[in-house]
């Protein structure tokens, strides 16, 4: 019997969001990667070609491995192919002699029909050809050699040409890419013939010339489906087994750390069913930068069939940093609505701002029921690399042309030009009915900017915090044998100590505004180098003034894209069109423009969010924690009103977000206050009774 898979593999989700068993998604870079991968070996059989020289009597390979497969491409280039005939032993060298022949050497043997049984007579390809390579082993200096010490390359039947030699089975290989795939569609309820035929859609291949036939595709399924069932019970058996140790491990983390926290729930079998589990650090990280959240859920385990989520978050370094993760069985709407209810109760009641996932459905339906104050937003670098999947084949050449109208369309300011194109872009491409385009359209909320205005981002929707997150994931994928290990890489990934802390640097001037050089000794070098680019590109805007002591700001080239922004004096507070502040926090060039013309030499503290600042690292952080007389912990307790107050007067959305916070933040306090010991026989009797 197979054993089961050793290694713990992770996977793309590769069920597509549409629900759609028959569909599924192939990302952009993974496809370049195949493809790479695919020219490499041609590149490589055509250099091979190229160099190929006839084998000959005293020609020396390291191995009868190397031997076999240079004999083995010399076959192919000249229309044959061959097979292992002979090897001999001896106790002191082992395997000594081996004897490579021609596909066709020898004859078949001649096998007994038993009585009254029909059986096919099926011609043999033997016909005795006498091509061959043999080789012997010698030591030589202690190093084991092979010398070739006969060859022939005389045959006694015709050679095939190139479009022919390929077909012989020796060369009809299936790379692990392909069986992937052909798996997925096989699960899917694919026939074997439309299998091959989307095989060749995908490589842009004609019929025909991929390389290896349908019968080789019949039998690679039936094969496996054999393998599979004969590993089920053992990879059952190994399933439960290592996920009993993952909660073993978690277990005992908890006993080793209080502030560990972890949950699981158990299915009607009384079999463990998801398991999540988070830090103290990622908790303490959470209370500064849990304003925004993304939920990434695009990996799976071939494994233990599990899919894996994980909750990060951005520091005011620009870092990603790790919140808690979670291991679902399946990926309905009840199974991540138990996650995102385990994740809020991880980090003490405290729902995010705005969390950013990829497009799903069960998903969303997910957020809307156990997040409904938290704003939903699905990043454009998770919809884009699936839009090649999607529409390549119903496209064609047109699918880049569609890409180039989705990417202008994405961009579009207001929701009444957004719906006017949607309809204009649909028709013209013919996608009317598209089952894709629908599900597009049915998210559009939370991806199309013009719908997302405002949104708390934190700079989280950009393709340098994907690539942050692709990093970081992995490291966390890295091989695993067990369950248990894949948990320890989480700790290893996930732990602020081992993150290389923020080294400091030197942010130079550019503009020698006043302004400038405030912002430097206030916020982070990530932040003071977005907002010194708005500010550089502030002096590039004309300001002019309205009636109502509004300003309208253009670019001094660009004649669309003026913003309008309105200066609201009496309380030092500024709104632009743009609402850049609202998403990221950091001030835009427009209103940046403003506040020079008006001549401010420094920006007012309330435009100075606190996941921003200097002092708000998580270095700074766990040492701010750390502090235990009352002077220290009451300071910090005013620090924290009036730093919330002050981010609450800016938009209704940081407002009631800042509510949030601060009742949940004065009701832990209050708690942590009453559990103190009694003072000199006194106990404190506090209550608190939050009010709109």
């Amino acid at each position: 019997m197979t054993s089961p898979p050793s290694k713990n593999i992770w996977i793309r989700r590769q069920q597509c969001p549409c629900g759609d068993w028959k569909c599924y998604v192939t990302y952009e870079g993974d496809s370049e990667e195949t493809s790479s991968i695919a020219s490499q070996l041609v590149k490589n059989d055509s250099a091979a070609s190229e160099a190929m020289v006839s084998p000959y009597v005293g020609m020396v390979f390291k191995s009868d491995d190397d031997a076999f497969e240079y004999y083995g491409n010399f076959a192919r280039k000249n229309g044959f192919s061959i097979r292992k005939e002979r090897s001999r032993l001896s106790p002191q060298l082992g395997i000594y002699k081996r004897d490579f022949v021609c596909y066709r050497s020898g004859f078949a043997p001649v096998k007994k029909k038993p009585t009254g049984e029909h059986h096919r007579d099926r011609k043999s390809v033997r016909c005795g050809c006498d091509a061959k390579m043999y080789l012997s082993k010698e030591v030589v200096d202690g190093v084991s050699q092979w010398f070739v010490v006969q060859f022939s390359n005389v045959h006694n039947h015709e050679l095939l040409e190139d479009d022919q030699v390929r077909l012989l089975p020796a060369y009809r290989k299936i790379h692990e890419a392909d069986q992937e795939r052909i798996l997925l569609l096989s699960k899917a309820g694919f026939p074997i013939h439309r299998i091959v035929k989307v095989l060749e859609l995908e490589k842009g291949i004609q019929g025909g010339q991929l390389p290896f036939l349908e019968r080789d595709v019949r039998n690679f399924v039936q094969n496996r489906k054999k393998v599979v069932q004969e590993n089920d019970a053992l990879l059952t058996e190994k399933r439960e087994n290592d996920t009993l140790e993952l909660l073993e491990a978690c277990k005992g983390t908890k006993e080793a750390d209080e502030d560990f926290v972890y949950d699981f729930t158990v299915d009607e079998n009384d079999k463990v069913e998801h398991i999540a589990w988070s830090y103290g650090d990622s908790v303490h990280a959470y209370t500064m930068f849990g304003d925004a959240v993304y939920f990434d859920t695009s990996y799976q385990s071939i494994t233990y069939g599990v899919l894996f989520g994980a909750w990060l978050g951005i520091d005011n370094h620009g870092r990603t940093i790790f919140f808690g993760c979670v291991l679902l069985q399946d990926e309905t709407p009840r199974s991540f609505s138990w996650a995102l209810q385990t994740f809020v109760r991880f980090m003490r009641g405290r729902c995010p701002q705005t969390i950013l996932t990829d497009l799903d459905p069960g998903l969303r339906d997910a957020i809307r029921s156990e997040l409904p104050g938290t704003k939903h937003v699905i990043s454009i670098w998770n919809i884009l690399p699936k839009l090649s999947s999607w529409f390549s084949v119903s496209l064609g050449s047109r699918c880049a042309e569609f890409k180039s109208e989705f990417d202008v369309l994405y961009r579009v300011e207001s929701t009444e030009d957004f719906e006017l194109q949607w309809n204009q872009m649909i028709s013209m491409f013919g996608l009317t009915t598209d089952k894709h385009i629908a599900l597009l359209y049915s998210f559009r909320a939370s991806w199309a900017l013009s719908y997302m205005k405002g949104y708390f981002l934190a700079c989280m929707a950009t393709t340098t915090y994907s690539k942050s997150v692709d990093a970081f994931l992995k490291g966390v994928f890295s091989a695993q044998t067990c369950l248990r290990s894949f948990f320890e890489q989480v700790g290893i990934s996930a732990n602020f100590q081992n993150q290389a802390r923020q080294e400091m640097q030197y942010m130079h001037i550019k503009t020698c505004i006043p302004i400038e050089e405030h912002v430097r000794s206030i916020l982070t070098p990530f932040a003071f180098n977005a907002l010194q680019h708005e500010l550089v590109l502030a002096m590039q805007y004309a300001v002019s003034e309205m009636s109502n002591g509004s300003y309208i700001v253009r670019h001094f080239k660009e004649i669309d894209g003026e913003r309008l922004v309105i200066w609201i004096p009496e309380e030092e507070q500024i709104h632009c069109s743009c609402k850049e502040f609202e998403s990221s926090g950091l001030l835009c060039r427009h209103s940046l423009r403003v506040f020079v013309v008006k001549n401010y030499f420094q920006l007012p503290d309330k435009y100075y969010l606190n996941r921003w600042r200097k002092e708000s690292s998580l270095d700074f952080y766990d040492d701010h924690l750390t502090r235990t007389s009352d002077d220290e912990w009451f300071q910090d307790y005013h620090c924290l009103t009036e730093t919330v107050f002050t981010e609450s007067s800016i938009t209704k959305e940081r407002a009631d977000y800042v509510r949030r916070e601060l009742t949940t933040q004065l009701t832990r306090i209050l708690n942590e206050v009453r559990n103190m010991p009694e003072c000199e026989g006194v106990a404190m009797d506090l209550t608190f009774s939050p009010t709109g």
